[in-house]
């Protein structure tokens, strides 16, 4: 109340001034208004009156009282973290002071420009900026001594100035990670305050005990930084420091979450937050204390999980031992070394230096038990940084050292160089500056000498970094710049070049959907930053206003400091330092991963703006060798930190093959397959452009040196000709049978006709494939066979011709403008199952570029019903050569089906559509989603609604749109709209109200029948509005995953329902918290399952218990499911055999998804069934070397999964080292042979659980597809699980068997389909 009068009564002074004519009063009492708003943290209300004091003062009074106005102007624009404006006035100020030779405002000008650059310098990788900040400090500072020795006015001993110097010159010092040099400065300006006996409660000392606490806490001097940080607090208490109050606080806080504290660092963060609360102009204090809050809540819950792993890990070691001696004990070894990496990770992630010494120290004897020298040297990278990290430099020199030389030992360059930079480190740290800079030198040599950017561009940072500061080396600092440029430009091209390839659809990676995949790959180098300990957090100034900032925020941050240093750990997982922004740069725990971005940013052709479709991740699990079998994965998919390398396997170009190479057996027009050497097709020879196979061999040009055993080809006979295939293409193929492989013999046999033959546009149908006399009918065959391979010729027989003009209008098209067929692109235009009117080209990697000659093609076939280019890399400029296909065409009759989604469509390619008249009757199904179209397209979809008569389906998903948009629709749709399906899910933001609106217009629609909404959060008026729509409408399928609607709200809208609806109704409800009573209700009444269709409940806690509602549910005959998805549902090993038991009395369902409910391993009766690491049965991926998979998660593999987008499934890759070989297995029954094999390899008990699914599995005879996908089970037993499923079919099965994925199916029935691409 005292501030508040004191306010009225100058800005009462200030208009009595104003009035008057007095600008000296005027000018003095603006002044004194902006001073008390920044005191209170008003800073824009502040600059309000500084810029009135400003403008008085330079039309109207001298230069000397533009002074003060230019220092507090500087002040307060640095508060607002306006750089440039904030050095304009203190530069200003510095001049004036120049020109009228004051010394005192000099040095006062000084500060605030040394100030302001050490701030700048914190966001920048200038070194300039803290070069800057450190030669107008060391002028403030021969000044201030001027001052005091010789003070040109008597009465005045400039005191303030002079101990506010040393304060200055000790946080400059501890930027420079002299804590040393930081605690002697900031001591010797306590000793000023006491020997001039300055009062206790003086703003001088309460900014040295502020940075005293500061440096203490980097030194580990806990006691001493509490005592100082406490006498910092209670000062600006007293002399009502709001600011400084506050982040005393937070360092207090700070302090108690370094030494783990945890709950009186929440404490401390409260009351800052409620200080920070209380001033105007702080909103990002306030977010950031918010931040920390959260953060230090999250650095508890870790801390509770390696209280549980370190149980978990106890336990091992009790297994380990029992084992000595067994062909067990190397597997509990490997078991021990994982658990201790995940570990220290979690303990490195919350600073907890003790306990990655303790378990650093744990993994180098288990590493050494191991035998394994690089596992070793990680050990020793873990147990050195551990020493570096609690500033026991001796120590940990010693242990980078012994790092060091064991990766010399074993020639490990990469590692070599990363020791090489933390022994730098050290030496810096000991202020052996020399010495640092020679091993940062002899780093760098490695790693050029090894080929390594990331090691380079990290031996060039310490070394700039040396120059500049230790050394003042302007000259070598600036080449050494310029050669980091040079690599970043290199580096960037690279990456950039890599991100086209990566970019490409696949099934694994361009899913933009909240279930896809982090996409991680296993990291074969990281390194993590170690800033420097010292990073400034607050600085003393020559004025009372704030010495601090406000908390930086670092916690995710990838940039990494200029100044900072880094500690390079071995081939581990990445795991970022939890800790709270303000500690960021102190706790020096980040690390920065060089690899891509887990964000795949897509740029619309339409604007500048960058969509980013975020890959996030539920719970996959990346594929490693069986050597690392982690105890626990949920720390890295909880946190979702860890950043890998990614392996490019293709070339970025738009076409690629899988190898298959052509020669004539007559010769004719054809070069010999010689070593080295690519076959050319006849009638394609006359000029490169023509050379359709060249490109597509270019990747493999020694496949015929069948010498070579990792270039082995398969020679394969069809007609007269002959066709090299790389073995590759049949055994690493991901396709279930052998059909893919015809299809693309077809494919190539065609492009080595005779021209005159190709016109014709005949295509070969190949009926079977032969090895000697035996008949390959899978892929299973080809992989028993491969010994044979290149001995015996493979014949493929012809059993009739079909003609598909499109491909040859195609490939004529390629012809004219000088492209190479896309190989993709043509087995998908030769698919027989499709109708010569339907052309489906998704996943072809069609660029804007590549897919001329396809709309060429098209535009001659002109006749067509539905256009698939879904899954590629077209943009705008394709759409509107596709509205030329179509007017062209002159097609005005038959519906017409649309699939552009996933592909880089901006909003203006829908006005193609709508300036297309013959697409106003013929468009019926218009999929547009996962396109970055904004809110841009809002007006284009509205007139689609309204001119396109026929469109009964609009799919607009995850298009980046917002509740403008779906107004839009809204108000587009009227009664006489024939508009049957609609999707609008995973956009955001949507308001309530908008939804509403839309539902209200869906109400009045005669013919509507399908919904989604996944991905909306739906409040109860929506979810009313909602059930009223089902009610009145007859709906068919609805899609609410992701919408948070709970079990009594998917209950109530079930019920729903049964209110005139006699059709049959597919629902989503997956992801939405519903627990087993959704299922317990379901079943109680009898009229509710008789009208479920497919049921999605995937990622809902089911539970074990909830098991039994489902068998219930399922032996009901009343239940007439054909689809049932209980992915994720926490069942257990119990609940998944318990579900498959009760299929024996079910004569309805068809598909059943089982996937990611249990660990058999660990949760099922039968301990230890698996054997981690299961394979597909194709050639393993050599090329992966062991050290590449160092991480703590468990060794299952990222497989085909159900998404909550109602059975979204991808598979990825496998990189397992050994795959096992199964054939036996495969072929035998459950009893006999294969049942003693189970024994000799697992306990009584496990054969019998294996039995008791297998049973259940052979009494479902109704199901078609089941996926046991992440469940644990061994390759062993998905092969005993495949031979019963095959004995019991009606129909021919297949399986899908690649590491723990488990697919059964039968014929028809297909896996693996995105769920963007299903259909009904």
């Amino acid at each position: 109340m005292a501030r508040d009068d004191e306010l009225r009564k100058a800005k009462a002074a200030y208009r009595s001034a104003a009035s008057e004519g007095n600008r000296q009063e005027e000018a003095k009492w603006a002044n004194f208004i902006a001073y008390n708003l920044k005191d209170r943290g008003e800073y824009v209300e502040a600059l309000k009156w500084l810029r009135i004091d400003y403008e008085i003062s330079e039309k109207y009074l001298s230069q000397r009282q533009c002074l003060t106005t230019c220092q507090s102007l500087g002040e307060v624009y640095l508060l607002l973290r306006d750089f440039e404006h904030a050095l304009l006035y203190q530069k200003k100020h510095l001049d004036l002071a120049k020109d009228l030779d004051d010394l005192l405002e000099q040095q006062r000008a000084s500060t605030q420009l040394g100030r302001t650059y050490l701030e700048m310098s914190e966001k920048s990788d200038d070194h300039q900026l803290i070069r800057n900040a450190k030669k107008y400090f060391k002028s403030a500072m021969k000044l201030a001594e001027i001052l005091k020795n010789n003070p040109p006015t008597k009465g005045s001993n400039f005191l303030k100035e002079y101990i506010d110097a040393h304060n200055n010159m000790g946080v400059l010092e501890k930027e420079l990670d002299n804590l040393k040099g930081a605690q002697e400065s900031l001591l010797k300006g306590l000793k000023i305050c006491d020997e001039e006996e300055v009062i206790q409660d003086d703003a001088c000392r309460s900014r040295l005990h502020h940075q005293l606490g500061l440096v203490y806490m980097e030194l580990r001097m806990w006691d001493d930084a509490r005592e100082h940080m406490e006498k910092d607090i209670m000062i600006c208490k007293r002399i009502e420091h709001c600011l400084g109050e506050a982040k005393g606080f937070i360092n207090l806080g700070n302090l108690h979450f370094k030494v783990h504290k945890y709950d009186e660092a929440v404490n401390c963060y409260e009351k800052a937050l409620k200080l920070a609360k209380s001033m105007e102009d702080e909103d990002d204090l306030v977010e950031e204390i918010n931040q920390n809050i959260k953060t230090v809540k999250e650095a508890k819950n870790v801390m509770d999980e390696i209280k549980t792993d370190e149980q978990n890990f106890k336990k091992l070691a009790r297994d380990t031992v029992n084992a000595r001696g067994t062909s067990e004990e190397r597997k509990c070894l490997l078991q021990q070394y994982a658990s201790l990496g995940c570990l220290i990770d979690k303990a490195r992630s919350i600073s907890e230096w003790s306990k990655v010494n303790t378990f650093g120290k744990e993994k180098k004897r288990v590493a050494n038990e191991l035998c394994d020298k690089e596992k070793l040297s990680d050990s020793f990278l873990d147990v050195g940084e551990s020493y570096e990290k609690l500033r026991n430099f001796k120590k940990a020199k010693k242990w980078y050292e012994k790092s060091w030389q064991t990766y010399k030992l074993i020639g490990n360059q990469e590692g070599m160089a990363m020791a090489k930079i933390n022994i730098g480190n050290v030496l810096d740290n000991e202020g052996e500056y020399e010495q640092a800079l020679d091993a940062y030198e002899e780093s760098y040599k490695i790693a050029v000498e090894a080929n390594l950017p990331p090691q380079q561009l990290s031996a060039l940072e310490s070394m700039h970094y040396s120059h500049m500061m230790r050394f003042d080396n302007v000259e070598e600092s600036r080449r050494l710049e310029n050669l980091k440029e040079k690599l970043k430009l290199k580096n960037s091209k690279r990456e950039k070049q890599e991100e086209i390839t990566e970019d490409r659809c696949s099934e694994t990676d361009t899913e933009g959907n909240i279930h896809a995949s982090d996409d991680r790959s296993n990291a074969s180098s990281s390194s993590h930053t170690k800033s420097n300990p010292s990073r400034l957090k607050s600085l003393g100034s020559v004025e009372e206003m704030d010495d601090d900032e406000p908390l930086i925020s670092l916690l995710h941050s990838s940039i990494r400091s200029p100044k900072s240093k880094r500690t390079c750990i071995g081939k581990q997982d990445e795991c970022v330092a939890i800790s709270p922004k303000s500690l960021s740069k102190t706790t020096s725990n980040q690390k920065t991963a060089v690899g891509r971005k887990r964000v795949r940013v897509v740029l619309s052709d339409d604007e500048d703006e960058m969509y980013a479709v975020e890959e996030r991740s539920k719970g996959r699990i990346r594929s490693h060798p069986i050597e690392d079998v982690a105890t626990s994965a949920e720390f890295e998919n909880r946190h979702n930190k860890i950043c890998s390398l990614v392996d490019i396997e293709e070339s970025s170009g738009s076409y690629k093959t899988t190898g298959l190479h052509v020669n004539s057996q007559n010769c004719t027009g054809f070069r010999s397959s010689s070593t080295n050497e690519v076959a050319i097709a006849p009638g394609f020879a006359a000029s490169s452009s023509e050379n359709l196979l060249h490109k597509h061999s270019a990747a493999c040009l020694k496949l015929h040196n069948s010498n070579d055993e990792n270039n082995q080809c398969i020679t394969i006979k069809i007609d007269k000709e002959l066709i090299h295939v790389e073995a590759h293409s049949f055994t690493a193929t991901d396709k279930l049978s052998i059909e893919s492989v015809k299809v693309e013999l077809a494919c190539l046999y065609y492009l080595q006709l005779p021209a005159e033959k190709r016109s014709e546009g005949l295509f070969p149908i190949i009926q079977l494939i032969k090895c000697g006399d035996t008949v390959i009918e899978s892929l299973e065959t080809i992989d028993t066979l491969k010994d044979q391979m290149g001995k015996v010729l493979v014949e493929a027989f012809i059993d009739g011709w079909v003609q598909k003009r499109l491909i040859k209008l195609y490939i004529d098209g390629c012809k004219e403008v000088s492209e190479t067929p896309n190989l993709k692109l043509l087995k998908k235009l030769y698919d027989l199952e499709v109708s010569d009117d339907e052309v489906t080209v998704s996943e072809c990697e069609l660029q804007d570029l590549s897919v001329t000659p396809l709309l060429n093609a098209l535009r001659s076939h002109k006749t067509f019903a539905m256009l698939d280019l879904s899954h590629n890399l077209l943009g705008n400029a394709t759409m509107e050569k596709l509205q030329q296909v179509f007017t062209s065409s002159g097609q005005k009759y038959g519906g017409l089906t649309l699939d552009l989604h996933c592909n880089r469509f901006g909003p203006t390619a829908l006005l193609q559509i709508c300036e297309c008249p013959l697409l106003f009757a013929r468009l019926e199904v218009l999929n547009i989603s996962r396109n970055p179209l904004t809110d841009n397209c809002a007006s284009f979809l509205s007139t689609i609604l309204k001119n396109c008569n026929a469109l009964y389906c609009l799919n607009i998903e995850r298009c980046s749109i917002t509740s403008r948009t779906i107004q839009k629709v809204a108000d587009a749709l009227d009664a006489g709209s024939v508009l049957e399906q609609l999707f609008i899910g995973h956009n955001n933001p949507i308001s309530g109200n908008a939804i509403l609106s839309l539902l209200a217009k869906l109400r009045n629609l005669k013919r509507f029948s399908k919904l989604g909404l996944n991905g909306l959060k739906l409040s109860k008026p929506v979810i009313d509005s909602l059930c009223q729509l089902v009610k009145t409408s007859s709906l068919s399928a609805l899609m609410l995953g992701e919408t948070g609607i709970g079990t009594e709200g998917a209950l109530h809208v079930t019920e729903c329902f049964l209110n005139g609806n006699e059709e049959s109704v597919k629902l989503d409800f997956s992801y939405c918290g519903l627990t087993s009573q959704y299922i317990l209700k379901l079943n109680a009444d009898a009229s509710l399952i008789s009208c479920i269709l497919e049921l999605n409940l995937a990622g809902n806690p089911i539970m074990p218990e909830g098991s039994n509602a489902v068998s219930s549910l399922l032996l009901n005959p009343q239940c007439c499911l054909k689809l049932l998805v209980l992915q994720k549902c926490q069942l257990g090993a119990s609940g998944i055999l318990q579900i498959l038991q009760a299929l024996a009395g079910n004569n309805s369902l068809e598909e059943l998804y089982l996937a990611d409910n249990a660990d058999i391993d660990q949760h099922s009766p039968q301990q230890d069934i698996t054997t981690k690491g299961g394979s597909e049965l194709s050639q393993p991926n050599t090329n992966i070397p062991e050290s590449s998979s160092k991480v703590c998660v468990p060794e299952e593999v990222e497989l085909c999964k159900v998404n909550s987008d109602c059975n979204d499934l991808e598979v990825a890759d496998s990189e397992d080292d050994e795959p096992m070989r199964v054939e036996a297995v495969a072929n035998a029954g459950i009893n006999g042979s294969s049942a003693s094999s189970c024994q000799r390899n697992s306990s009584s008990s496990e054969c019998q659980f294996i039995q008791e699914v297998s049973s259940a599995i052979r009494k479902a005879k109704k199901l078609q597809l089941l996926d046991l996908s992440i469940n644990g089970f061994s390759t062993q037993a998905a092969e005993l699980l495949y031979t019963a499923w095959s004995s019991s079919r009606a129909y021919p099965a297949s399986r899908h068997l690649k590491n723990q994925t488990i697919h059964l199916l039968t014929e028809g029935k297909k896996c693996c389909i995105k769920s963007c691409c299903k259909k009904d």
